[in-house]
């Protein structure tokens, strides 16, 4: 593996903020996300930083502090595409080009908070400048509470390239390396580039360049890619994760499933900014409106991203939270569409791309992503049933990271 970053030698006497796991048992109805799995009533033993035991009501232990939840206890969510320094209302050129370090940090702090409350147990933050180095940072060495934390650095672009005015820019092979070798050597867990935006960007040395840098480094590296001429490009160079996606023809898809490339799909900038009541009280302008509200109702739009989930494409949630009006507690509108537009078939797999199928993409398939004996005690209990009924997902009670309460 790379060395580490220099900031994990320094030696941290005490944490500012830490809490002990708890040895608890709580009570109430279990979706497990290991298929479709549900425990109508039922419980899950935390002990030790992991789940101990999960089962039914009458196989919990009786001597252990016991909580009535009154929900239901499901794994911990993950986002799997967010930008916690970007606060989820201003527009992002303006946030980027004016907001000093400070202000990021504060803006990352907040919105770790809102997404600890949201019940979002891992954020995979895809950077587009570097604030998120300093973020993880801050949470490994307990400066402030947050969750689990995945982080890309700066974004790499080609000179110019789309968002040029925020990311890590390059031009040529060795500068594609070089700019990958200095995300590794400040610690970010992958690397990420943008590879497209209305033309295909990096030449092909440079893409394979980027690439091969990053596995060198074992890295896994992922490509904003909204169209099918560049979902394809990204995939035949060796990507290992598309970002967004978007119309795709059945040799893409077909590419996908060969490689076991998955796609987080990323609506809710195009269906909370639909929404007039909520997108004019976040400034968004009437042509915009007008604009998302059409897209949404174009389901045709989304006929290639259905295509491949049906075919079994793996589809993992990521709302792209700090977009203009996507704030990171936001966690609703993306599943309810995922649903309604077939990339999920019904509520239950929606809930597995929010938990099983993002922890495995994440690295924690063995890990985290399911109410599992010996896994990660990484849970949340929500008033509700979200099996049923998604908008319960608003109502999220507790909060709980390696068996300690953060909510």
């Amino acid at each position: 593996m790379p060395e580490p970053a220099a900031w994990k030698y320094q030696k941290i006497t005490k944490k500012m903020f830490d809490a002990a796991a708890v040895d608890l048992v709580l009570m109430g109805r279990v979706i497990t996300a290991v298929g479709d799995e549900l425990i109508e009533d039922g419980f899950v033993h935390l002990s030790g930083g992991r789940i101990a035991a999960v089962g039914r009501r009458s196989e919990a232990p009786r001597e252990i502090e016991t909580i009535e939840t009154g929900g239901t206890l499901m794994p911990g969510m993950m986002n799997s595409h967010a930008h916690l320094s970007w606060d989820g209302i201003h527009e992002l050129s303006q946030q980027s080009m004016f907001d000093p370090p400070e202000i990021r940090a504060y803006k990352a702090a907040g919105n770790m908070l809102k997404s600890l409350r949201a019940g979002i147990t891992l954020v995979r933050d895809l950077g587009v400048h570097d604030a998120n180095l300093f973020t993880k940072q801050a949470v490994a060495q307990g400066i402030f509470p947050g969750p689990r934390l995945l982080v890309s650095g700066e974004s790499i672009i080609q000179t110019g390239g789309h968002t040029y005015w925020v990311c890590r820019e390059a031009s040529g092979a060795d500068e594609m390396r070089r700019a990958v070798r200095d995300q590794v050597k400040r610690g970010a867990d992958l690397i990420k580039i943008m590879a497209c935006h209305d033309t295909l960007e990096f030449t092909d040395d440079e893409l394979h360049a980027v690439i091969d840098e990053a596995h060198r480094n074992r890295l896994p590296i992922t490509a904003h890619a909204t169209y099918d001429a560049c979902i394809r490009r990204v995939a035949e160079f060796g990507i290992d994760c598309v970002e967004h996606g978007g119309s795709m023809s059945d040799r893409t898809i077909g590419l996908l499933l060969e490689r076991d490339i998955p796609i987080v799909t990323t609506f809710s900038a195009l269906v909370i900014q639909a929404d007039p009541g909520i997108a004019r009280a976040f400034g968004i302008p009437e042509w915009k409106i007008e604009e998302r509200q059409k897209a949404v109702a174009d389901k045709s739009r989304f006929e290639g991203l259905v295509r491949a989930a049906k075919a079994g494409v793996p589809i993992v949630f990521g709302t792209d939270a700090g977009s203009p009006a996507v704030e990171h507690d936001r966690i609703v509108p993306e599943l309810k569409f995922m649903v309604e537009v077939g990339v999920c078939p019904d509520n239950m797999d929606a809930l597995r791309a929010i938990t099983a199928r993002a922890a495995k993409l994440n690295g924690f398939g063995d890990s985290l992503g399911t109410l599992e004996a010996g896994k990660l005690a990484d849970l949340i209990v929500v008033d509700g049933k979200p099996d049923r009924d998604l908008d319960a997902l608003e109502r999220v009670t507790m909060t709980f990271i390696d068996g300690k309460r953060l909510h």
